[in-house]
């Protein structure tokens, strides 16, 4: 039996795989484990491939091109409606069989690895700006608690800094000023130069030399000279 359409749910370590031939008809039920897989499909006759778009569905869409195969990469929440009964992987795999040969099955462009290099570069300084704006609000609410306050955003943090510094040591105390700025350094100013070694690096590999041309890193270069500045 010709296996034309293979749907394949995806993990860490454990996959499972449901196929079919021509007429329809299930010819393959397998869980394979991670090492087994790519050298499973490379036994198989170049098919029709489906996962769903989540996580490392797009590495494994490459894997799969390279070995023949045509890969469709199918958002979940279309594959959900063809779940027949309650949710296992192998209900799964053969929902998003069956998905994928529908015609009129929307799906998700494999990305490259240049483009996920680029979303990545992008995730990791997105998680970095969280973690400053998170330092920042932390000691606007530590000195808030003494009388100290400042508008939002981290622009005026300095303003705060320097109401600290004119603070009696009565109304705020040396360790206050002292734990609040260390979280400052260890914090804001920490993430902010974790940004500025990305862009650095962005800038040495050219695979992403382009992402620092764009208007979100133009942005998170400007913070960091104000950052430094204060």
């Amino acid at each position: 039996m010709s296996i034309v359409v293979l749907g394949l749910d995806i993990a860490k370590t454990v996959f499972q795989v449901h196929g079919v031939d021509a007429s329809g008809q299930v010819g393959l039920r397998r869980r394979l484990s991670r090492h087994e897989l790519v050298a499973f499909l490379a036994k198989l006759p170049p098919c029709l491939v489906g996962m769903e778009a989540c996580s490392n569905a797009h590495h494994w869409a490459r894997e799969f091109v390279l070995l023949g195969h045509t890969v469709r990469l199918i958002p979940p929440q279309y594959v959900k409606p063809y779940v027949k009964r309650n949710k296992t992987d192998a209900a799964d795999a053969e929902a998003i069989c069956e998905a994928v040969a529908r015609p009129n099955m929307r799906f998700v462009p494999i990305k490259t690895v240049e483009q996920q290099g680029i979303l990545a570069l992008h995730r990791v300084r997105s998680l970095l700006v969280r973690q400053r704006t998170a330092a920042v609000n932390a000691i606007r609410g530590l000195m808030a608690e003494f009388g100290v306050v400042a508008g939002k955003g981290t622009r005026r943090i300095s303003t705060i800094r320097a109401a600290s510094e004119r603070t009696r040591a009565g109304r705020l105390p040396g360790s206050a000023r002292r734990a609040a700025w260390a979280w400052y350094v260890d914090g804001a100013i920490g993430s902010t130069l974790q940004i500025g070694l990305i862009l650095s690096l962005s800038k040495d590999d050219p695979v992403n030399s382009t992402v620092t041309r764009t208007r979100p890193v133009k942005a998170a270069l400007g913070g960091i000279a104000r950052s430094a500045e204060a």
